[in-house]
């Protein structure tokens, strides 16, 4: 094969060295258009599964990357005047310009051609002259430019502002300094990388880097390895404590906002993109070196396994785009929580430092429990959460709803089941609602129950618009409260203009073929192409409508509802007023924030007004609406500020279904973040409660959530289907018996879990003395500190 490399970075020397030494016949030339020792950046840090793949791939690279290595596996969150430290990590990190010098002599010594100082060719043209052409050629990459149309790029520019500096400070450990400063929150990204040299990477929000004034030399262009001096100087200042005399070292170092690059593909005939050219992870995880490597060895890999080109780089795709766009939710989420930092200006210093280890999700408590025990351990007993003793997990503490005092954190999200006759619930319900209860959770939240007949979604949607259906309803809230010490709560709603449609199981969101009712909207706007268009509201049905609200909230107080809430996400009726993309009203509930929260608010407050004084009622809100001109996080933070201040006890965060061209980016707890903005921004601070939902399906997930701060409690809808005792489950998993998950009576015996196949075998002792660094003790934690240099050396 005759390969083209566009790039002398570490994808494409890595690359060609790997294509040579699977067969040295390969002609393989690289394009690198400055000199071999014009290298920009510092530090470059690799985990240890990488390490391994390189290893296995070439043991000359490997041994030689091995000679340069910082190792070190602690991380060190300076924040609020403390510094706390975490180990069990695992860091190897060197010199990019010693990676870089290292790859080059390979690619020398295997008999690659590199042309320095040479810019490359067209890659149309090169594709005409090789059977394979290499775009790594980095985030701002011509080839990718030059073959848009082709490879489908989507640039996502991100909001904060950062700069690659170094330091002849010596950090020991990965080490996050977070600074308060009167402009704002400034955070330091620093790691070692040899004897001598740390990566000081700097980043803060752009409203706090124009407060301090760095945007100064905002217009100015700097020409290519010249730094921004201006800035830097004033880095020295805020950073004066954390370099403690040291100096900042400067190597092409100006403000940069990061871009997130996504490609849909990656190939085209015979070319193909990789590394930062493809794809980039945010650098607050560590993966941009990483990625490109793992990039370049399956590349090689694939190449060398498929007879047809076309058949390699399709199983290349195959092989990494999984791979990578796990990388990408992870750093979104990484660099998601560092932009939004200066919400958590007031949490507690511990908190903060468990809070940013796990903002990623990737790490939870029980990683951090293999990883650094001591740490653990730590945090569920400093955290501050209200607590019986001082290890009862954090999911089954005690907590307040506005008066209402729930046993433990943990939430059956409302879920419809279409399942009610004429909206009268029935014995399915009982057994639905009931199981749940039953089976542990602290708070049981019904469907949304519907305020009239043509405010129901399907003809199976329960009602509170009849006395029948208010008996019907009392009968399985007095079963509730008999036969558990779980709350119950009723969600009152109304479909709008997603109404007269089919059961879910018959098709979602279909219109009804016989049996329909006209719906209604705060816009003559259907919700999707098939659905019927709703009629716009006037104020008279306006009012109408909310006298159906006040009279579904009396009688879900008569029926003995512990809690209410009202149902405002989703695109339903409520949802829909709010949302710019369903509310195009010109009169005075529609155009600005504040007139589209009018009508939720009137309504809002006519039902507190009827609803007793001493029971919570909550709001369930859509956060990201995930269509372009609707509500976002920032909205939801605005949103939620105007119901807390008419009195909501708790708002519950979701997200999305205002229409159905929404794009939604579903991950694990991935509507968590949201819940996160508005309990950290708005509600802590008034005192009430945050619910995170969406995705959350492990204990271990909830404690994370919960001891970070991101939420007070956590509701879970699909986990409770798969298994309606899920609370009690989670408590045996847990080693947990006590008030906040107690088994009724009847199902006690079963609260041990089964054995089976031996799963809780007594294993013998087979070694007269323990190794400690195989018990997990005084292993977790190991600093970078170099070998004092001998005086031959100095002297030298």
């Amino acid at each position: 094969m005759r390969a083209a490399v566009i790039g002398g970075g570490p994808a494409g020397l890595y690359f060609a060295a790997l294509m040579k030494q699977l067969d040295p016949t390969h002609e393989i030339t690289v394009w690198e258009r400055n000199a071999p020792d014009d290298t920009f950046g510092f530090g470059v840090v690799f985990s240890d599964e990488t390490l391994g793949g390189i290893e296995n791939a070439d043991p000359v690279i490997a041994q030689r990357m091995g000679e340069q290595f910082a190792r070190w596996t602690d991380i060190d969150v300076v924040f609020g005047g403390e510094t706390h430290t975490i180990g069990g990590q695992g860091f190897a990190a060197m010199g990019r310009k010693e990676l870089l010098q290292l790859l080059q002599q390979r690619c020398l010594e295997l008999g690659v051609t590199i042309l320095f100082r040479t810019p490359a060719p067209e890659a149309a043209e090169l594709m005409e002259q090789y059977d394979l052409v290499l775009g790594a050629d980095g985030i701002n990459s011509f080839v990718r430019g030059q073959f848009a149309d082709r490879f489908g790029p989507v640039l996502d520019r991100r909001v904060s502002k950062y700069m690659w500096l170094g330091t002849d400070r010596v950090f020991e450990a990965f080490t996050f300094a977070v600074l308060h400063t009167p402009h704002g929150v400034m955070q330091l990204h620093g790691y070692p990388y040899s004897d001598e040299r740390s990566t000081f990477l700097i980043e803060m929000h752009e409203d706090v880097w124009r407060a301090a004034g760095l945007d100064a030399t905002e217009n100015e262009v700097f020409p290519p390895g010249v730094s921004d001096e201006r800035s830097v100087a004033k880095i020295r200042e805020f950073f004066a404590d954390v370099l403690d005399g040291h100096e900042v070292l400067t190597n092409n170092s100006k403000w940069l906002n990061f871009t997130t690059v996504r490609n849909d593909h990656w190939h085209h005939e015979n070319l193909v993109i990789l590394g930062d050219a493809a794809h980039t992870a945010h650098f607050s995880i560590g993966s941009g070196t990483k990625l490109a490597m793992e990039d370049a060895l399956a590349l090689a890999a694939c190449l060398h396994e498929h007879t047809s080109l076309d058949e390699a780089l399709d199983a290349y795709e195959a092989e990494r785009r999984p791979v990578v766009a796990s990388t990408q939710r992870a750093a979104q989420a990484s660099l998601e929580w560092f932009e939004r930092i200066g919400q958590y200006a007031d949490q507690e210093p511990l908190q903060f430092a468990f809070n940013l280890l796990t903002r990623s999700r990737r790490i939870t408590l029980e990683n951090l429990a293999v990883r650094d025990p001591e740490f653990a351990t730590e945090i569920v007993r400093g955290a501050p959460l209200p607590s019986r003793d001082a290890d009862e997990p954090a999911m089954f503490r005690q907590h307040r709803i506005g008066r209402l005092e729930v046993k433990n954190r943990i939430v059956v999200s409302p879920m419809d089941m279409y399942s009610s006759v004429e909206g009268v619930p029935g014995d399915f319900h009982l057994v639905h609602l009931g199981s749940k209860a039953m089976g542990g959770a602290g708070l049981v939240m019904t469907e949304m129950v519907c305020v009239s007949p043509e405010g129901r979604i399907t003809p199976g949607c329960a009602g509170l618009y009849t006395d029948e259906q208010a008996g019907a309803w009392r009968r399985i809230v007095d079963y509730v409260h008999g036969q558990s010490t779980a709350r119950i709560g009723v969600q009152i709603g109304h479909s709008g203009r997603k109404g007269s449609t089919r059961r879910m199981w018959d098709g979602i969101d279909q219109p009804l073929e016989q049996g329909n009712w006209n719906t209604v909207a705060p816009s003559a706007l259907p919700y999707g192409a098939d659905n019927q268009v709703p009629r716009e509201l006037d104020r008279e049905t306006m009012t109408a409508i909310r006298e159906e609200f006040v009279a579904a909230t009396c009688r879900a107080a008569d029926a003995g509802f512990d809690l209410a809430e009202l149902h405002a996400a989703h695109g339903y009726l409520i949802s829909s007023f709010l949302s710019p993309a369903s509310n195009r009203r010109t009169d005075e509930y529609g155009g600005s924030l504040e007139n589209r929260l009018r009508y939720p608010l009137e309504v809002f407050d006519a039902m507190r007004a009827a609803w007793p004084e001493e029971r919570p009622l909550t709001v369930r809100l859509s956060a990201e609406d995930w269509v372009d001109g609707g509500n976002t996080v920032d909205d939801a933070v605005e949103i939620a500020r105007a119901f807390i201040a008419h009195g909501a006890a708790a708002i519950d965060v979701s997200s999305g279904q205002i229409a159905q061209h929404e794009r939604p980016q579903f991950g694990r707890s991935y509507q968590t973040p949201f819940a996160d903005a508005i309990r950290n921004r708005v509600a802590a601070a008034a005192g009430v409660s945050v619910i995170a939902v969406g995705a959350i399906s492990s204990h271990d997930d909830v404690n994370s959530i919960l001891l970070a701060g991101r939420a007070d409690l956590v509701a879970l809808g699909r986990t409770h289907l798969w298994d309606p005792q899920w609370t009690l489950h989670a408590a045996a998993d847990q080693g947990y018996r006590g008030a906040g998950a107690e088994w009724v009576p009847q199902f006690r015996a079963g609260s041990r879990k089964p054995p089976s196949s031996r799963t809780d075998a007594v294993r013998p002792r087979l070694a007269l003395v323990r190794d400690p660094q195989r018990d997990g003790a005084e292993s977790s934690h190991r600093r970078w500190v170099p070998a004092p240099k001998t005086l031959d050396v100095l002297a030298h």
